[in-house]
This record gives structure tokens, sequence and C-alpha cells, in this order.
């Protein structure tokens, strides 16, 4: 678009005429975005809505107080949903890492809050746990949900724990949260296994048995590498964006990118700002040097931040074109075919252009602008990551026949 507009000017037309003719182009790139993500399935890859609703002020927990057919202050609610033309959310079932304990206990709740608030919607919502649901909920104009969890310390170091968790819906897993386990580094923590432990190892194989996608999101970089070498099915990031671009411990190398391709599975980009751009992450790591700490929110912690941003300002917007960087360099870099979408809305993604979750087709207007052809974005949109599930349950239905379920436990350290 710039280089039509240095055409028009050159050819003596005006400023004025040069902006109309972008925004021309703007409007027929966001119609020919609506017109697509109405014909192929869009799918998210991680919404924390259901930690938004647990942690809400005034009816926590509470997802019949938590009216999703109204609209709120947060990212989520059936009418943006449509809006955005989302056909399949993962609702991430998120434990913190940090939590001192109650991992399992948490994680169970949070399983029955999202499944209470799937049900809680019938006419919209279904529970999915199958790639072929994804059909017939778009079928009947509804939007598949699955359910996905954040971080392997909620097994507790049992394999009995994660079957468990698999028969009450949950489809995929990251290894890791924010803090490395006994069996596996994260990514924002310090290694204590070099990557994956022996039964770190075993967690991978199992997960593959039942089926369970292995997410590779806040995992570190040797984890991420040691899940590949061990993995028989393709793996997912589930919120990730490409560490070419910035250079923060979240992103994915580009080494790795560059495996997807062999291993099948997909990048889901995401739009978390300071993983999309350079700027907000080095302003994060300097408030974050002063209140380290801290707990977040706490009275100390806002004193804090509010002399930061009196200092150095507010922080740093990321942008829509910034997100459809790392998407570009993602589908460069593993390939077209493995490259998706996970917002992580009402979780952190606060992006300028992609405020909420009816902003999907603005995104593909962009990348419309940037010259993606309609096969690539349908792959993008949805196509690739649900590939990916059912290689997965492929692969699953074929170890279900070769082995039994895993009895391994972990070494404590």
């Amino acid at each position: 678009m710039r280089h039509a507009c240095a055409l028009l000017l050159a050819l003596g037309f005006t400023t004025a005429s040069c902006a109309a003719d972008a925004a021309s182009a703007s409007d027929v790139a966001l119609r020919h975005a609506k017109a697509l993500l109405d014909k192929v399935p869009l799918v998210d890859g991680h919404n924390d809505l259901p930690w938004t609703i647990r942690e809400s002020k005034e009816h926590p927990m509470d997802v019949d107080a938590y009216d999703l057919r109204k609209p709120n202050e947060q990212q989520t609610d059936l009418a943006r949903l449509k809006e955005g033309r989302v056909s399949v959310q993962f609702w991430s079932v998120f434990v913190p890492g940090e939590l001192k304990q109650g991992w399992a206990r948490t994680q169970l709740e949070q399983i029955d809050l999202a499944r209470r608030m799937i049900a809680r919607y019938p006419e919209r919502l279904v529970l999915a746990t199958r790639s072929a649901d994804i059909a017939k909920a778009r079928k009947a104009g509804k939007i598949a949900s699955f359910l996905g969890m954040e971080g392997g310390h909620v097994l507790e170091n049992s394999l009995g724990a994660l079957r468990a968790y698999y028969d009450l819906g949950a489809r995929y897993m990251a290894l890791t949260h924010n803090v490395t386990l006994d069996w596996a580094d994260a990514a924002l923590d310090q290694p204590r296994n070099g990557g994956l432990s022996a039964f770190g190892k075993n967690v991978v194989r199992e997960m593959n048995r039942l089926g369970m996608l292995v997410d590779l999101s806040h995992a570190s970089p040797d984890t991420m590498r040691q899940a590949l070498d061990t993995s028989e099915a393709p793996v997912i990031f589930s919120h990730s964006s490409a560490r070419a671009l910035v250079d923060h411990p979240r992103n994915v190398p580009d080494d790795v990118l560059a495996r997807m391709a062999a291993n099948g599975g997909v990048v889901m980009v995401t739009f978390v700002p300071s993983f999309v751009s350079t700027e907000n992450m080095h302003w994060r790591e300097g408030l974050t040097a002063r209140t380290k700490s801290m707990e977040r929110g706490s009275p100390a912690y806002k004193v804090v931040e509010a002399a930061y941003i009196k200092e150095t300002g507010p922080a740093p917007k990321a942008t829509l074109q910034q997100v459809a960087d790392h998407i570009d360099h993602v589908a460069k870099t593993a390939g077209v075919d493995h490259v998706g979408i996970a917002a992580d809305f009402d979780g952190g993604a606060t992006t300028e252009g992609l405020q909420d979750v009816s902003t999907y087709p603005a995104l593909f207007a962009e990348l419309i602008k940037r010259g993606w052809k309609d096969a690539d974005l349908a792959k993008l949109a949805g196509g690739n990551l649900i590939r990916t599930l059912a290689r997965a349950e492929q692969v699953a239905a074929r170890l279900q026949k070769e082995r039994p379920p895993l009895l391994a436990a972990a070494v404590h350290k």
C-alpha cells in the first residue's frame, strides 16, 4: 500500500487522495476477510475467560452472574464472538504455577467452571472433545468449545491425574506454566532438568497415547526440542510468537519453528503485547525489575507502577501489524501449514486494533492486503489446528493398541 501511495503522489495525486485510496482498499480487504471467515472455521487456541470468571470481584466463580449474553468490560461475550466469526475456542482452564498448594484442586475447579460455562449457553456453545465435533458444531451454528490445560504442575507428578483430566475433557496441556517442575523446565524459570527428565518424556508419551495435544508454550527451548524428539504426534504452541522478531523467552526460536514441518504441528501466534513488540517487552522488563518482591496489584505495587509510568510514560502499544509480522515470520520459517492463531484474550492480549474477540477479521484483512491467498488464510484460520488434532487422534488410536497406560513415577527434586 505504501508503494501504491508513492506512485499516486508521483503522478500528481494529493495526499488526501492517497489516504482515501488506502481507506478504500482497507474496506475491501475487511469485507473480503469477513466473507472468508463466514466460509471457513476460525479456531482460537487460547482464551482465559474461565480464570476471569473465577477472579470476578463481584461474583467469583459464578458462571450465572457473569452473563455472556450481555456486554461486559472484558474481552469476551457471545455477541462479540459472533462478530469475530469464532467457530472453535480452546478455553484455557488455567492454574497459576506460582500457587503454593492446591494445584490439583484448583485444576478440577477450573475444569468444572469451564464446563458449567459452556453448558450455560447451549444456543451458542457446545463441549467438544474430538476433531469431528468441529464440523457438527459449525453446522448447528455453535462454537465448538475445547478445554486446554496450562501447566503440568497440576499433575502433581501423577500420570493417573493426567488420564483423569483427559477423561474430564482436557485436550491439550502446556507442559509447564512459568515455574520449572520436577520433570520439565519452564521458559521463565531456572532450568533444573536440561529440558525434560525421563518422567517428563513419559508425560509426553502418555499424552500421545491419550490423544491429548502436547503444548510447548511456556516451555524452555530445551524442553521444546526434547518434546519434539519424543513426541510421536504433532505438537502445538497454544499461544506464542516468534523469538526472531521479539527476543522474549516465551517466544519460539527459529530452529524450533523449522522443525514444525517434520512434526506436523502448529504454532498459534498470540496477541500479547510483550510477545509481539520489543518496545513493550523492554518497558515491562523495567517495571518488573522495580517490583520483583511485590505482589502484582498490591498497594505497594501500584505506587511503584505509578511512579514508573510517570518517569517513562505508559507502556508502548503493540499493534495489529506487529502481530501480522509474527504470523508472516512463522509461516515463512515453519511453513504456512504450521501457523495458527491464539489471541490470549482475557489473559493479557491488549494489542491495538485487536482489542477483543470481535476483531479477528481486521487481522485477516491486514494479511489480505499483504498478499495472502484465501487457501493459506483458511489454513491459518483453523485448517492447520484441525488437521493437527485429527492426526493426534490417529496416533492415539494406534498407540492404544500397542501399549497399556504408563505407570512411571516422577523423581522429586
